[in-house]
């Protein structure tokens, strides 16, 4: 016996440490769209790239659609802080999703974003770090 307790020992996954974002240590980074300006909130780098979280920023809005693509992840998730997106998806559902609302969007489901208001700013937390952005064809009887 070592003379500690299991409340001695931390249940701190090994690789994880805390992460505290702020202004002045979250860089600005490399993104997958040029109408957006994309902020590093560190978790990548905190959580061993389980996680990913950053801030997505519209530098105008968007000028004519992504094109439909799905992304390599198992989950992405979005928080809509400011503004409003529009998206569709290959079950045919279209949503626009606006300031204080949050979409789930599950790892490979194809989708096409097809509008956003210029002052639109995105919480996006990826599962895991890594994402991987693929362009597909459009499900049968959607738009290019």
């Amino acid at each position: 016996m070592d003379g500690t307790t299991s409340e001695d020992k931390s249940l701190v996954k090994s690789g994880h440490k805390l992460a505290h974002a702020t202004a002045q240590n979250s860089p600005l980074v490399a993104g997958r769209r040029e109408f957006f300006k994309y902020r590093d909130l560190g978790v990548a780098s905190a959580s061993a790239g389980q996680m990913k979280a950053q801030v997505m920023t519209a530098i105008k809005g968007m000028t004519e659609p992504t094109g439909w693509h799905y992304h390599k992840c198992d989950a992405q998730f979005i928080y809509i802080m400011k503004g409003w997106v529009d998206l569709e998806f290959e079950d045919g559902n279209r949503k626009r999703v606006n300031a204080g609302e949050s979409l789930y969007i599950p790892g490979g489901m194809r989708h096409n974003e097809f509008g956003t208001s210029d002052d639109l700013e995105i919480l996006e937390v990826v599962l895991p770090g890594e994402m991987g952005t693929v362009p597909c064809s459009p499900p049968a009887g959607m738009n290019p």
